[in-house]
């Protein structure tokens, strides 16, 4: 401390005609400024800060205070020129004082000395007092220092209201012009990390919008169901094999092909058939409705588009080469904002069964972006691994870089994975053993 004293001494010296009152004076102007400035930073961060709920429960609330702060935010543009013009102000005002005050008081070893004391002392204050701390404190308060603040910011509109009416008005033409530019701008990755952050409790809804958010980011095959899991049926089905088909699977919409599912023909709407029940030989095929193709690459929230401008559910996903990948529908995208969504005839069963803690068995059909979201792990968790593979069995192939073979254990990250049963060349079953049981969703 004491080498703290004598470093501070040899670079600057108190001036012997510096009066106690002078230094007193300033002393207390300093504080009364930093403590405005501390006020004024603190309630922009609250006003402009309040969740759609802080601001309803302010327009209910009967206290003055509360109806003047609902009142500054119907015009949030003049309310913040207010508060920058004010704070502008201030912070100015300190800095002039502050290099006056060193200038009349302390006496430096040279003048790039105190040139750097002068700018990092009252730089680091500045920052500290007037925007730090204030901000940190409101983050968790915004509420209570919006309804704190409101008759002071009331009076300071008032005072500064030519000055901020310019202002208002000059930064709504630069949002106008630029306003297109800043929003194109603004990455998936910008967006979910605003979401990690915001001030919301209820982690459903900020599921919902990062569901929203990763619409834009997310291909078609990522969501769709694989040709080999598609209940389709073929052109040259009798109608009374196609009436048991439907009975069995109670979907409400079928792919219809010619030969293999890569020459698909249309879609079959369930609904067509109703007026035609009680007829034992009836040439379905002529109900058959165009189908709608998609390539694999296509974004989600742009065939959501589609879906709503065409009326259309589903869509057949192709490759490059015209090959049917399998069919993405309306419920498909839904489910990736909303999570699963259950019919009425949907039976209640978990995707996967439990051996024990943190050892499950999966379908190796399974798609990885469910599995990531029942085992709740990130997005992420296999992209270093996975290539082109969109189910845990081409997870596993990838992994091993080969076929595994029975019961052969695969470690990834914190999980180890074998494959149980097989079908031919395809993995059916999936054992994952995880180190440490996850918070399962």
């Amino acid at each position: 401390m004491e080498d703290g004293v004598h470093l501070l001494l040899s670079f600057a010296a108190i001036r012997p005609d510096c009066s106690f009152s002078f230094v007193a004076t300033c002393a207390a102007l300093l504080l009364a400024l930093l403590v405005s400035s501390a006020l004024i930073s603190g309630s922009q961060a609250a006003y402009f800060s309040l969740s759609p709920g802080d601001i309803a429960a302010l327009k209910s609330r009967s206290g003055r205070s509360s109806k003047v702060a609902a009142q500054l935010l119907r015009r949030p543009d003049n309310l913040l020129s207010s508060i920058l013009l004010a704070g502008n102000v201030v912070n100015v005002s300190i800095i002039v004082l502050s290099a006056f005050f060193m200038q009349r008081s302390l006496v430096f070893a040279s003048e790039l000395c105190g040139f750097a004391v002068e700018v990092f002392a009252i730089a680091f204050t500045l920052l500290l007092c007037g925007e730090a701390l204030p901000k940190i404190y409101t983050r968790n308060s915004a509420l209570s220092v919006a309804i704190f603040m409101a008759l002071p910011l009331y009076a300071l509109s008032n005072l500064t209201k030519p000055f901020s009416f310019l202002m208002a008005k000059a930064t709504l033409r630069v949002n106008r012009r630029l306003k297109s530019r800043h929003v194109s701008s603004i990455s998936i990755g910008d967006l979910s990390g605003v979401l990690d952050v915001m001030r919301t409790n209820n982690a459903e809804d900020r599921k919902i919008l990062k569901g929203i958010v990763k619409l834009g980011s997310t291909d078609v095959h990522k969501i769709m169901t694989p040709r080999i899991d598609v209940v389709a049926v073929d052109v040259s089905t009798t109608f009374a094999e196609l009436h048991r088909l439907i009975v069995k699977w109670e979907y409400s919409r079928l792919p219809v092909y010619d030969g293999s599912f890569d020459n698909v023909k249309g879609v079959l709407y369930i609904k067509d058939l109703l007026r035609h029940l009680g007829e034992t030989d009836f040439a379905w095929q002529t109900l058959v409705r165009p189908a709608y193709f998609v390539p694999e690459n296509k974004k989600i929230n742009d065939l959501l588009e589609e879906f709503q401008t065409q009326k259309n559910h589903l869509a057949v996903v192709v490759d490059e080469y015209g090959g049917a990948l399998g069919i993405a529908t309306l419920e498909d995208i839904l489910e990736e904002i909303v999570g699963e969504i259950s019919d009425e005839s949907d039976m209640e069963e978990l995707p996967y069964k439990k051996l024990s803690d943190g050892v499950y068995i999966f379908e190796g059909k399974t798609l990885l972006i469910d599995f990531c979201k029942l085992m709740n792990l990130p997005d992420s968790y296999f992209d270093d691994v996975t290539g082109d593979s969109e189910t845990l069995a081409g997870a596993l192939l990838e992994l091993k870089g080969d076929f595994p073979a029975p019961n052969e254990e695969i470690r990834y990250k914190q999980a180890v994975f074998a494959a149980l049963a097989f079908a031919g060349r395809r993995i059916q079953k999936v054992r994952v053993a995880f180190d440490k049981e996850p918070a399962i969703r």
